[in-house]
């Protein structure tokens, strides 16, 4: 099912790195920025979130939490995040279950891995509805981090 800007956000509880729970609805009062990711350890994965920890400022300065999240294990993510030095945190959906709620989960994804997590980006607002969704259907894109600076900039006045 695909998101669409203006609804609410599917409400997910995920583990981050420090196997701590982190639910989306105890994130309502701040705007939050959900990166899904296919692979942690790949080139591209990597250059987009490097992008994102290098601008991570932008994103405090607009009253934003970023959370990537992909389905590697919490353990892979673990050292991803260390060997990247990531300042924001990464959440495994080990099970899927959080991607196939935001329609981003490639059935067929390369080499006969099934079930990896499209490249996409949402803005949620304070309220928890849906201000920004991006699904990138080729792995080797980016999100428009132009379009999610400017989407927090306006849910911010």
């Amino acid at each position: 099912m695909a998101i669409t800007v203006g609804q609410p956000a599917p409400d997910f509880t995920l583990r981050d790195t420090e196997k701590n729970k982190v639910t989306l609805s105890e994130h309502k009062g701040k705007n939050v920025l959900l990166l899904f990711f296919p692979l942690a350890f790949t080139s591209t994965c990597t250059k987009e979130l490097c992008m994102t920890r290098d601008n991570i400022t932008a994103y405090n300065d607009l009253d934003a939490t970023v959370f990537g999240i992909s389905v590697d294990s919490l353990f892979s993510l673990q050292r991803y995040k260390a060997d990247q030095q990531l300042n924001f945190t990464l959440l495994s959906d080990f099970n899927k279950s959080t991607s196939a709620a935001y329609g981003c989960l490639y059935e067929h994804f390369f080499n006969d891995m099934d079930g990896v997590s499209k490249r996409s980006a949402f803005v949620i607002d304070k309220e928890g509805i849906v201000q920004y969704a991006e699904v990138l259907e080729n792995a080797s894109d980016i999100p428009d981090f132009d379009a999610i600076i400017s989407c927090l900039k306006r849910i911010n006045n």
